[in-house]
């Protein structure tokens, strides 16, 4: 049975993503929450519909098209990029469909590195104005002490964790920004999986954690 999602994507985000402004890292955020959040998803489609009649009413946007580019829109659409490789979805995984696409299989597809305290990361290859990465957390275990220079989105996909802020489970995102100064912590009930994005490094206090920034490129 899935958990009810309390934490939500705010309306400046959904804004965004419809707006197409967003970092490639934030869009596959937002993808990813609105494949399992019907408020979200709903809202999002709100946007879209009301830029799309924003559009329409702009005066020179009346322009006449040509009969056949409709049908040849569509063959465009049917055929695919060229060098695109297709891996069919896994039904029922822990990793929804958007994250699916960009591992190109399931979480055994999913490469780990370790960066120590049993803790395990994997870059998604997005563009460089933001990074995204998959987290592997042990059950019980805590992030070093961090706060933010910009803004990061954190998703929970399996397990939960809590910090000063709150308690995030399944489809739960935690949104921080430079206000926010935290320590999650995995449940200890299960291992926590997270999709984290970002749009500038974390600053650690710690001096491990600040060494080990380096090469996690964190």
């Amino acid at each position: 049975m899935q958990n009810e999602i309390k934490h939500h994507l705010t309306d400046e985000i959904l804004m965004g993503y419809a707006a197409g402004t967003l970092p490639e890292a934030f869009n596959l955020m937002v993808a990813t929450h609105l494949s399992l959040c019907d408020t979200c998803r709903a809202h999002a489609e709100s946007y879209d519909a009301l830029g799309g009649e924003l559009i329409a009413q702009t005066p020179g946007n009346d322009v006449t098209m040509d009969d056949d580019s409709f049908a040849a829109t569509m063959s465009l659409i049917a055929g695919g990029a060229p060098d695109e490789i297709r891996v069919p979805r896994v039904a029922g995984s822990i990793l929804p469909g958007p994250l699916q696409d960009y591992v190109r299989g399931d979480l055994d597809a999913v490469k780990w590195r370790a960066i120590g305290m049993g803790v395990k990361q994997a870059i998604l290859p997005t563009s460089r104005d933001a990074s995204a990465r998959l987290l592997f957390i042990p059950a019980g275990a805590a992030m070093p002490d961090h706060g933010h220079k910009g803004t990061e989105m954190t998703m929970v996909l399996q397990g939960a964790f809590q910090d000063e802020d709150d308690y995030f489970a399944r489809g739960d995102v935690e949104v921080a920004d430079s206000d926010l100064h935290h320590t999650p912590v995995a449940d200890i009930h299960e291992d926590c999986i997270c999709l984290a994005v970002t749009d500038a490094p974390l600053e650690f206090q710690g001096l491990l954690p600040k060494i080990a920034q380096r090469f996690a490129r964190i």
